[in-house]
């Protein structure tokens, strides 16, 4: 019987032509990115290396040094900067972004218990995957970053009606919506959602994502902007919370993106 103890699955599931064309290390790219103080630099390195076990103690260590709002922004959301940096270049996949973001809830929920009053937002997204579409990876994706970046998020989940959108949308009030399709039997609730909302009087950035759109069909309808992959969400929102409506965020994306 062949014998599989002794297999490196590590060697097998590494991406070599990632590894080739890679000019930096992950440990490289974090080192520009992380604080330099130690107790800080631990906590964000907990969430970057998914050391979901070491950043509650981390974290309380930190708190004796540093404010509740501190370690977050300065440790835990550093380290999920990381994270999407290396998940933007391909070194990490969709399960190292999830378990890195698993560390830094864990963390985030610590801190919120020593922070007196509710802690401080930048603003509300409201975040969907369009009717009879079940496919939600980007969707959460695009969540976890918009998170970390400090954003309230509101997760309607998966094949949502565009009547519930509509209706979330007139009660909440975000400051962004945003939606994904992989199917194109359902990227049309798109449009359908920029014309309802119109008709209501109800004006903002729309933010479109997915497998089944492009940029010209997502510019194609009102308030539309189009989003090519999940971490240009925290950029794009960020137009937006300084004060640029759909038709500027539109007019400017290519510097936007690149920039």
């Amino acid at each position: 019987m062949l014998d599989i103890s002794s297999v490196n699955y590590d060697a097998i599931f590494r991406r070599y032509d990632i590894l080739v064309e890679a000019k930096e290390k992950p440990e490289d790219i974090a080192a520009k990115i992380l604080p330099k103080d130690a107790l800080l630099k631990k906590v964000a390195e907990d969430v970057v290396f998914m050391k979901y076990k070491d950043v509650e103690a981390d974290t309380k260590a930190a708190m004796e040094k540093y404010k509740p709002e501190e370690v977050i922004e300065k440790a835990l959301v550093k380290g999920m900067d990381v994270v999407a940096e290396l998940y933007g270049r391909g070194i990490y996949y969709l399960p190292h972004v999830m378990v890195c973001a698993d560390a830094m809830d864990k963390g985030i929920k610590l801190c919120e218990k020593n922070i007196k009053g509710e802690r401080q937002t930048k603003g509300k997204i409201i975040l969907h995957v369009a009717e009879g579409d079940p496919h939600d990876i980007g969707k959460n994706i695009a969540m976890v970053l918009l998170r970390s970046a400090g954003y309230a998020t509101i997760d309607m989940g998966r094949d949502v009606p565009v009547v519930d959108v509509l209706d979330l949308v007139e009660k909440e009030k975000p400051d962004v919506l945003t939606g994904t399709a992989l199917m194109t039997t359902t990227m049309s609730a798109f449009p359908r959602i920029s014309e309802r909302l119109a008709e209501k009087g109800i004006e903002m950035p729309f933010i479109c994502a997915g497998g089944a759109v492009n940029r010209a069909y997502v510019e194609s309808f009102p308030m539309g902007v189009y989003a090519e992959k999940a971490a240009q969400g925290p950029v794009l929102v960020g137009k937006a919370m300084d004060g640029w409506d759909w038709k500027k965020i539109r007019s400017k994306w290519d510097d936007v993106v690149k920039g």
